[in-house]
């Protein structure tokens, strides 16, 4: 009985997947970081939605600028996220993937019911992200993560969905560093003596 019960719930759940879409999305970004005082430290969340679904279950991304202005990223998952791995900043303004999840069961308390704060819209965790060391734009970019990046719940059927049966945007973002004074000086400085051999 166990077992027909499993492969029914199973069988639904696949058949909720079909033409749903989902999205991880960069959010709360600065527009510009000024770096004049030194390195800053800003902090992005990662948001999770879909057209299907009440609740976030679980999934994996990554994330990616190959900025050097990028110095260091640490990760924080979302209260609601109870089984994590986190694989740690890679360097080069590259952070390895990101593993987030919690354990719903429907019909079986007290695992029946998702943690407050996953419901879709909401944050899957932040990164703390430091700048520094010269100018230009750090772009910002989500990648998708195996086998899904993310599996989203139904409360009311019960049904689940994920990405990878799905289609997946992922949305990154766009910050301007702005260059500490003294380099815009040397600037200046440049400009000036250029100006002044032409005379």
């Amino acid at each position: 009985m166990k077992t027909f019960a499993i492969a029914a719930l199973a069988g639904f759940a696949a058949a909720a997947t079909a033409g749903n879409t989902f999205s991880l999305s960069i959010a709360g970004a600065p527009m510009t970081v000024d770096v004049s005082g030194g390195d800053v430290t800003f902090t992005v969340d990662v948001i999770g939605d879909s057209s299907f679904g009440t609740h976030m279950l679980g999934g994996s991304f990554s994330m990616t600028s190959g900025s050097s202005l990028v110095s260091n990223m640490a990760w924080s998952n979302a209260a609601w996220s109870s089984f994590n791995t986190d694989n740690g900043y890679a360097g080069n303004g590259d952070y390895n993937s990101v593993i987030f999840g919690q354990l719903v069961i429907p019909g079986v308390p007290p695992f029946d019911q998702p943690a407050p704060g996953s419901e879709l819209g909401s944050a899957i965790g932040s990164m703390q992200i430091t700048v520094g060391g010269g100018s230009g734009v750090v772009e910002l970019a989500l990648n998708a993560g195996s086998p899904f990046s993310l599996e989203v719940l139904d409360l009311a059927s019960g049904a689940t969905s994920q990405s990878s049966s799905g289609s997946l945007s992922l949305n990154g973002a766009s910050i301007n560093v702005v260059p500490a004074p003294s380099a815009m000086a040397l600037l200046g400085l440049g400009g000036l003596v250029a100006g002044r051999r032409r005379r």
